[in-house]
């Protein structure tokens, strides 16, 4: 269980829906140009970047997720506003990227919460990978670029008191999930995993 599983698993169990952060992102890009969002369009107009170095890939990493934190927190923003809560998924999340809409950044009080999921193991992120898309071979370099964002997405996550779990033990996820967030209108399930080339 991953991301994705585990917010699944907490939306059934909160009955709120699941906010996915790559809709946020299939939607800007449908009604954007690169011109006006270079770096959200990156890897759709740089595709050789996806053998770019993996520190590279992940400098890129971040600056997506920069780039999508206004429209994260405006979704974020209108559900707070709304008192509808969501789980909120996605790998561009920043443990900082809510200060706009929150006086602090998402932490375990107050109105939004998160929870970051972090794999620190480069062959486990690469057998998870060919488990998901067997047709694309072992993928260590994604692996490793997963990795390497992960690490600077958890110890941003921990430098803002956001907590950062592992997901292994997979079949508990759910609930340390759970009780690390404790409630609140979102939870952020974060993960390192780098989607060069998509």
């Amino acid at each position: 269980m991953g991301k994705t599983g585990v917010s699944r698993e907490l939306a059934r169990r909160y009955d709120v829906p699941v906010v996915e952060v790559d809709d946020i992102v299939e939607a800007l890009l449908a009604v954007t140009l690169p011109e006006h969002l270079p770096d959200v369009h990156f890897w759709r107009t740089h595709p050789q970047a996806a053998g770019l170095a993996p520190e590279s890939v992940v400098e890129r990493q971040i600056a997506i997720a920069e780039a999508l934190a206004p429209a994260i927190e405006a979704v974020v923003a209108n559900h707070v506003d709304t008192d509808t809560p969501v789980i909120l998924e996605g790998d561009y999340v920043l443990p900082g990227a809510l200060s706009g809409v929150l006086p602090g950044p998402a932490t375990t009080e107050g109105p939004v919460r998160g929870v970051f999921l972090h794999e620190d193991d480069t062959a486990q992120v690469t057998a998870n990978y060919l488990r998901r898309e067997p047709e694309a071979g072992p993928q260590r370099h994604r692996a490793r670029a997963s990795v390497l964002y992960g690490r600077w997405l958890a110890e941003r996550a921990r430098a803002a008191g956001v907590p950062v779990i592992a997901p292994r033990p997979w079949h508990d996820l759910a609930d340390r999930a759970a009780v690390a967030a404790d409630g609140g209108h979102a939870v952020l399930s974060c993960v390192n995993e780098v989607r060069e080339g998509t």
